[in-house]
């Protein structure tokens, strides 16, 4: 068997300077809302989740993660690679561990993709498995997208809460449009193979539209649990505008971004109090970095694995 390439360490990989500064651009946005809604009224709004909510959420959201795992290794096995469930949800979590606390220029894929070439599978097929899985991710959130869309539209002449004033320069329409034709490029593109094999596509979908339902309910649980549910259709709606802002490529693993846009969006055109939707993003990033950590049991294995084939 032919050496495979091995993709460079996670540490390797610079982050730019702008990317940083984005990075903490966004928090200080993020902390200074909660400064302007009072720490008090903060620390309220979180203390109205219950407990129960809360570790409601984390099941939901660890149950997601499992959809994740199937989308991607519908793909890999579509591609006659020869891998395992659990081997496929070691990689996974690994690469949704690495994202959280190992930021890079390309997070979590490049620990898939490394964790894969360890275990002796073509690195070109995995590497194209991995765009065709963020593809399938992004077509079913750009699903919801005209409902998020429209919220925006009848909204459009409201006034912004002052509390959010600043956060005026987020990512505009045209941005957006610009992402999703970049978009469409891309899934014509990368997805030959997988067209061709309808079968691990189809399973990818499906597993896709249960992560997005198990999403959508961890945040409506925690906003029932505050005390000022919405709507799944609202909540999906506005998920997918706050998905592909933090998409812009403006912080690292959209950190603060996503937090702000969850926020506003929230607040501004869910019709949650400002303080509601603030404490919102806060557990939503607590749950993610939680859901995640499983894989740090994994990643040591596979950055050995890694500096052996060096």
């Amino acid at each position: 068997m032919n050496a495979q390439p091995v993709p460079p360490a996670p540490d390797q990989q610079r982050i730019p300077l702008w990317r940083i500064a984005g990075t903490l651009l966004s928090l200080a946005l993020l902390v200074y809302l909660v400064y302007q809604q009072g720490w008090d009224e903060f620390r309220r709004a979180l203390s109205e989740v219950p407990l129960a909510s809360f570790v409601l959420a984390l099941l939901l959201v660890l149950v997601s993660r499992l959809f994740v795992t199937l989308r991607w290794h519908a793909l890999l096995r579509a591609a006659r690679l020869q891998i395992s469930f659990g081997q496929t949800f070691k990689l996974t979590f690994t690469g949704l561990f690495a994202s959280n606390f190992l930021p890079s220029t390309v997070g979590g894929d490049l620990a898939r993709l490394a964790g894969a070439v360890y275990l002796r599978m073509d690195a070109g097929v995995v590497a194209a498995s991995l765009v065709v899985d963020r593809l399938i991710g992004m077509a079913g959130m750009a699903l919801l997208l005209p409902a998020g869309l429209g919220m925006l539209l009848r909204a459009g002449s409201a006034p912004a809460p002052a509390a959010f004033s600043t956060a005026a320069g987020l990512p505009g329409l045209k941005w957006l449009w610009n992402k999703l034709s970049g978009f469409a490029c891309s899934t014509a593109q990368s997805s030959v193979y997988w067209v061709k094999h309808p079968a691990g596509l189809g399973l990818g979908f499906l597993a896709t539209f249960a992560h997005m339902l198990l999403t959508y309910a961890t945040v409506w649980v925690l906003l029932k649990g505050a005390g000022q549910p919405l709507s799944l259709l609202t909540i999906g709606g506005l998920w997918s505008l706050s998905y592909f802002v933090s998409l812009a490529p403006v912080s690292i693993n959209g950190l603060g971004l996503q937090e702000v846009s969850i926020a506003y969006l929230y607040a501004h055109f869910g019709g949650v109090s400002m303080q509601t939707g603030l404490a919102l993003a806060v557990l939503l990033r607590i749950l993610f970095v939680l859901a995640s950590l499983p894989g740090a049991l994994f990643l040591p294995g596979i950055l050995s694995g890694r500096r052996r084939q060096a």
